[in-house]
């Protein structure tokens, strides 16, 4: 039954009913052991992700995503997971694009459905049968906005290696790691790993420092907390604009690092943007 939101909530993004936060699984980070034979691996998508229940799009939080009737009318009554996605670089797009309450076709013209998942309910099937199933889902409805995503096999670290350094080339994220037997198992698992060449991750913003200089009257920058409760600034990956109209004090962002320092204080954090908690 869905949940009656207050009518201030349903002005920020969604309309009046949000469904229960849907099972998804959510990646770990990969690391130098991972025996990456037992593993499929795909490109990382920078959008949003969208999950398919066989009736509504859903946000993983359990908002609903007005999409077009177009864009959803002859997907299959099955659940299905992925990303929805434009094109390389272009996430403020995608976000500007299915945050909106009313859809604008113009702008839905420009989004795929990237599906990398459809899990069975009995959750019974593996991953590889499940990449199998997705692939025959989608490759039937033959819609030129609905994509299969696809799968490698990789051997050696090196082989890894070199598909990262050529997806990435080509402007992708990173690279996704599902183990290739795994039952469908919702929450936060190494059954799926996350591999790029920088790690993200998100925090409080508790303070707002100005700037000088070349940013005199704007914002220099931020003061925010990770969930450890350590503090730490962040003062680069704004433009001009975002420095202008910075984030808010108890707004959460999200910033991409190189690993840590001594203190365990993100190295080299830079902006990347503001979380937007219906996604």
């Amino acid at each position: 039954m869905y949940l009656f939101k207050n009518w201030l909530v349903c002005l920020f993004l969604f309309p009046l009913f949000v469904f229960a936060q849907p099972d998804v699984q959510l990646a770990k980070v990969y690391s130098d052991d991972t025996q990456i034979q037992d593993y499929l691996v795909s490109e990382k998508y920078d959008g949003i992700r969208g999950i398919w229940t066989g009736t509504e799009l859903l946000t993983r939080q359990g908002n609903i995503i007005n999409a077009p009737a177009w864009f959803t009318e002859n997907l299959p009554p099955v659940w299905l997971d992925g990303e929805l996605w434009s094109k390389h670089n272009d996430f403020a797009y995608i976000m500007s694009t299915v945050s909106k309450q009313v859809p604008v076709d113009s702008e839905w013209q420009n989004i795929y459905y990237m599906v990398f998942d459809a899990p069975d309910k009995a959750r019974s099937l593996t991953f590889y049968e499940r990449y199998q199933r997705y692939t025959t889902i989608v490759t039937s409805l033959n819609l030129p906005h609905v994509l299969p995503v696809e799968q490698f096999s990789v051997n050696t670290t090196d082989e890894l290696n070199h598909l990262l350094t050529s997806y990435v080339g080509k402007g992708a994220e990173g690279l996704m790691l599902h183990r290739k037997l795994a039952r469908f198992e919702s929450g936060r698992t190494d059954n799926l790993l996350k591999l790029k060449p920088h790690m993200d991750a998100e925090a409080e913003v508790v303070g707002i420092l100005k700037g000088s200089g070349k940013y005199q009257d704007m914002m220099g920058s931020l003061i925010v907390e990770m969930p450890s409760g350590l503090r730490f600034k962040i003062g680069t990956g704004f433009t001009d604009k975002e420095r202008e109209n910075p984030p808010k004090v108890g707004q959460v962002i999200t910033y991409k690092y190189h690993g840590f320092t001594d203190r365990g204080v993100p190295r080299f954090a830079s902006f990347m943007r503001i979380r937007d908690k219906g996604f």
